[in-house]
C-alpha cells in the first residue's frame, strides 16, 4: 500500500526541493563567513532566507517512521524553513489518520513559499504555521504536545524545549537535528541529565552530524 510520501505530488515536490538544496551548497559554503558575526534571530533569519538547510532524506524518512509508530496527536516543529521536514511529518500524520503538525517560522519569504508547497501537496489541512518568534507563538499552545522536532537556531533549542516541557505528554519524543553544532551544547547537557526527565541518545545521520533523540520520561 502506498504511503503519502509516495504520492506523486509529495514525492516530486521533495525531489525538487532536495535538488534545489543541493544546488545551493556551494553558494552557502562561499557565504558561510557572512554568518559568523553575532546576529539577532531576525538578522540570521533574513541572512538565511534563501537557503533550505534541510534534514537529509534519510532523516526525513526516520521522522516519518517515528510519527507513524508513536501516532502523536500534536507534532510541534521549531524551524520550518521551506517545509521539507514538515512534509515528512505531515505525511505521517495523514497516514495515521489522526493528528496535526504545528510548525514555526520567522522568515516571511519561507512562510509564503511553504504555504504554496503545503497546498500543492494537499497537506495544508494538517499543517498549521505559527508565524513569528517561536518563543512567543508557542506560548499559544493549549493541547498536550506528543512529538517535537527542533530544527531551528541551535542556541534556541534549550529555551524552546523548556517552554514546551509543561505541555509534553508522558513518553513524548523530542528530536533535535544538527546536534554536532557547538550552539547545541547547552541543550544536550539538559536532555542528557536524567534529573531533567529525559532518556536520550545520539544518532549519527551524516558523516559529520547527528540527531539527539530524547523521550520525555517524566510521569
Amino acid at each position: 500500500m502506498a504511503t503519502t510520501l509516495q504520492d506523486p505530488r509529495v514525492a516530486s515536490t521533495l525531489d525538487r526541493m532536495y535538488a534545489a538544496a543541493k544546488d545551493q551548497m556551494s553558494l552557502l559554503q562561499d557565504r558561510r563567513g557572512d554568518f559568523a558575526r553575532p546576529m539577532t534571530a531576525q538578522e540570521r533569519t533574513e541572512a538565511m532566507s534563501e537557503f533550505y538547510i534541510p534534514v537529509t532524506p534519510e532523516a526525513g524518512q526516520l521522522l516519518y517512521a517515528l510519527v507513524r509508530a508513536t501516532r502523536p496527536q500534536t507534532v510541534v516543529e521549531f524551524g520550518m524553513s521551506f517545509g521539507i521536514s514538515a512534509l515528512h511529518l505531515a505525511s505521517a500524520v495523514r497516514d495515521n489518520g489522526t493528528g496535526r503538525v504545528i510548525t514555526t517560522e520567522l522568515s516571511d519569504t519561507k512562510i509564503a513559499a511553504a504555504k504554496d508547497t503545503f497546498a500543492e501537496t494537499g497537506l495544508d489541512d494538517v499543517i498549521t504555521i505559527l508565524e513569528g518568534d517561536a518563543l512567543s507563538t508557542l506560548t499559544e499552545l493549549d493541547d498536550p504536545v506528543n512529538f517535537v522536532l527542533l530544527d531551528g537556531w541551535k542556541d534556541l533549542y534549550l529555551p524552546v524545549i523548556k517552554l514546551l516541557e509543561p505541555r509534553l505528554s508522558p513518553g513524548a519524543l523530542v528530536i533535535a537535528d544538527n546536534t554536532e553544532a557547538a550552539d547545541a551544547g547547552t541543550y544536550l547537557d539538559h536532555v542528557r541529565n536524567p534529573d531533567n526527565g529525559y532518556v536520550s541518545f545520539n544518532l549519527p545521520v551524516r558523516a559529520t552530524d547527528s540527531m539527539e533523540i530524547s523521550c520525555w520520561a517524566s510521569k
